[in-house]
């Protein structure tokens, strides 16, 4: 069985689980880049659950939009954190309601038992860092792909 190609997802939409830290080295690639309000961030503590409404680049159809000479593009995902028992922020305002941030990448530090600390590094040295008990990452396309606003690459880009 052959591997998939970044070309045989090019009109489906994303939905990944990353349940070990290489798993979730391919959500933070797919997320590289990503931009998103500070208002599109939620943390339901009885749930344990955090999630972020992201504007994402879609690194997996660059090369497609090259090869055929179109527009790159931009779709809404969603990045849902599981079993998070603590939220802590830095360099973020959000009392600042227009405050944009972009996902720079997505690392988990592995404690005892599975638990561990999942960072989200964010562009001007702005960071949130999850207290998980257990590794569980969600990202899911949640729009159709739109052009991308600034028609590049970003410039951090994998």
């Amino acid at each position: 069985m052959a591997d998939a190609t970044f070309e045989d997802g090019r009109e489906r939409p994303l939905n990944l689980v990353a349940y070990a830290a290489e798993d979730l080295e391919v959500i933070s690639s797919l997320a590289q880049d990503a931009v998103f309000p500070v208002t599109e961030m939620s943390w339901r503590a009885s749930a344990r659950r955090f999630a972020i409404l992201l504007n994402r680049f879609r690194w997996e159809d660059r090369d497609a939009a090259e090869r055929r000479g179109r527009e790159y593009e931009r779709v809404q995902s969603v990045l849902v954190i599981e079993n998070v028992l603590r939220v802590a922020s830095q360099g973020i305002d959000r009392r600042d309601r227009d405050m944009i941030l972009s996902v720079l990448s997505v690392t988990f530090e592995p404690g005892e038992d599975g638990a561990g600390e999942l960072l989200l590094t964010l562009a001007g040295d702005g960071g949130i860092r999850l207290s998980v008990e257990a590794l569980e990452v969600t990202l899911k396309d949640v729009t159709r792909p739109y052009h991308a606003p600034s028609k590049q690459v970003p410039q951090h880009g994998v």
